[in-house]
């Protein structure tokens, strides 16, 4: 423990943590806008699992939206057992240019895994997210991260500021093509605005294999930070072959947050939940390798899937299709060990005469007993005959 000042905000629940006590580097004073801070949002006791993100609100580097964009995400975070670190970085309308802004989430990344114990938190499950030029600030985190200095006098410089998953949300990503939001590249760079220098903050050049997993979300009629953005840094990663997902919208204006609300676009932080999950972010249990074979009276399983749900509601779900009867999930993907329920689902046409709205049917039950599965480590081989 680093024996942080804690000082309380209005907000009494998110106490401000400032990113250096004894003052910032670079800071051209002392007031709110040169020192920056994180507000804590620590998941509820009989919520949290260890995790942590921090959020990086938008703004165009030339404000930040901490309510929609740090607030509220700070909360959906917290009632998935997740701590939040809500990021007040220093901004380039307040005559802060890079490479401040990158220094302040790399500091805030650290801050939190330096003091990992004191959270409660595993210092291998810490990630960031970001809106609009706060998701450039994430992606910049993302591949401009740096090691741990073993020797630094400051315990916190000890630790790396790689983050463990990044989820830019409508994202300025390039400084350099035409698609870049002007905006942000000229708060961002300031002064010292030139081609070579925007081209090393522009993140789609910046990717590498060891970038993070990451999550983005887009909405195609964004006309303030189009979809190319965003786009470009899904096929950067995808070239890296770096775990990713993309979840475009088509509706949807830029800034919308998490919007709440709306029954189409309101579902992405859904999305967002179950890819953590199934990462093992929100649990770190372990997994192992399965195979199998299933039939429904005696002939397999012509096309479906089969699904595995530990005991730890936070542990991954992970689903295999199943085809001519046969699965597998390698280790990495496997089921968490431990007891599993198993759901089934199978093509109707399997079931002479049966007939159903999608034309599939699905069962977690075989001749009236639950289907549950002891997985443990090392390969698993399964058999499985269900009687409809």
């Amino acid at each position: 423990m680093l024996g942080l000042l804690l000082t309380t905000v209005a907000q009494a629940e998110a106490p401000k943590v400032p990113l250096w006590p004894k003052g910032a580097p670079g800071a051209h004073g002392d007031e709110p806008t040169d020192q920056p801070w994180v507000d804590l949002w620590q998941a509820p006791k009989d919520k949290a699992n260890g995790a942590a993100f921090v959020v990086c609100p938008g703004g165009g580097y030339g404000g930040l939206a901490a309510d929609h964009e740090g607030i509220q995400p700070a909360k959906f975070f917290n009632s998935l057992g997740i701590s939040a670190f809500v990021l007040h970085y220093r901004l380039g309308s307040k005559g802060y240019h890079f490479p401040i802004e990158l220094n302040d989430v790399q500091r805030a990344i650290r801050l939190v895994r330096a003091n990992a114990a004191q959270y409660g938190i595993d210092p291998q499950r810490i990630g960031v997210i970001g809106f609009s030029a706060g998701g450039h600030l994430t992606s910049m985190a993302a591949t401009l991260f740096e090691d741990g200095k073993a020797d630094a006098e400051d315990p916190v410089d000890r630790v790396s500021s790689r983050p463990d998953v990044a989820v830019p949300c409508y994202p300025v990503i390039s400084m350099i093509e035409s698609f870049g939001h002007k905006g942000s590249r000229k708060n961002l760079l300031g002064p010292n605005d030139n081609d070579d220098l925007a081209r090393q903050v522009s993140t789609e050049t910046r990717v590498t294999d060891k970038t993070p997993p990451c999550f983005i979300f887009q909405t195609d009629e964004d006309t303030v930070v189009p979809a190319e953005n965003a786009i470009s840094f899904y096929l950067a990663l995808r070239k890296h072959k770096v775990p990713a997902e993309l979840h475009l919208y088509q509706p949807g204006p830029h800034g919308v947050g998490l919007m709440q609300g709306d029954p189409v676009l309101g579902t992405w932080p859904q999305h967002l939940a179950a890819w953590l999950r199934n990462r093992g972010f929100m649990s770190p249990v372990k997994r192992a390798a399965v195979t199998g074979r299933i039939t429904i009276n005696g002939k397999p399983v012509s096309w479906g899937a089969v699904a595995f749900e530990g005991a730890d509601p936070n542990a991954p779900r992970p689903t295999a299709r199943i085809m001519g009867g046969k699965f597998k999930l390698d280790a990495a993907n496997g089921a968490p060990v431990g007891t599993n329920k198993m759901t089934a689902t199978y093509s109707a046409a399997d079931v002479p005469g049966l007939d159903t709205p999608d034309g599939t049917a699905s069962t977690s039950e075989n001749k009236g007993q639950p289907l549950t599965v002891e997985i443990k480590e090392g390969a698993n081989e399964l058999v499985l005959d269900l009687v409809r």
